[in-house]
């Protein structure tokens, strides 16, 4: 399936000079995703503070906060530290450039000049992870909806047998409230199961 029939998702391109910032907009456009830019650490830091992004690329040479400063503080937030980040650096990187990205916690290294259709890849598979995250996380409340639903429904299904039952017969009653306790402890476990 086509990235570009699905729910665009946002992914955050950091580096501190304008023409990477261009190419690499170029490269991802045809994914036909949200986009959005930081020049700097900091404001890569404050971006994410403020949005749920899919993936990070992120330049490692950077004035101020570098690539592998920012990534570190991007892992030590609860609410950033499970976003993919794909280090991007210059062919003059040392070998250990990998490594320390690596022990950071960062999905991917990429070195310049990066290959679009590499690029368009790796990121169309964080993509694909994002998006099944997200159904991951809305599929119990989903249920939980559904099941509160048919809850609800027996509950008014009881309360007319109440109301309803001449000379204060309840001889089906017991069956319904039976039912609906069933019903509450099946909503309980699926909800305990994630």
């Amino acid at each position: 399936m086509s990235t570009a029939t699905l729910d665009p998702c946002s992914i955050l391109i950091v580096d501190d000079m304008e023409e990477n910032l261009v190419a690499l907009e170029a490269v991802l456009g045809p994914l036909h995703q949200h986009l959005v830019r930081a020049r700097s650490g900091e404001e890569a830091l404050k971006a994410m503070l403020r949005q749920d992004f899919a993936v990070v690329l992120l330049d490692v040479l950077m004035p101020g906060m570098d690539g592998f400063e920012t990534a570190a503080n991007m892992k030590r937030l609860d609410q950033t530290k499970d976003v993919p980040i794909i280090l991007v650096t210059g062919v003059e990187a040392g070998s250990d450039y990998a490594y320390r990205g690596y022990a950071l916690g960062v999905a991917d290294f990429l070195t310049k000049p990066i290959d679009p259709w590499v690029l368009r890849t790796k990121v169309n598979v964080f993509l694909d992870l994002h998006r099944k995250n997200r159904q991951l996380t809305a599929r119990p409340a989903a249920e939980n909806v559904a099941g509160l639903a048919e809850i609800s429904a027996r509950l008014a299904d009881v309360e007319l047998l109440l109301h309803n039952q001449p000379g204060g017969d309840t001889s089906g009653l017991a069956d319904r409230i039976a039912a609906l306790e069933r019903a509450v402890r099946h909503l309980w476990a699926r909800t305990d199961a994630y």
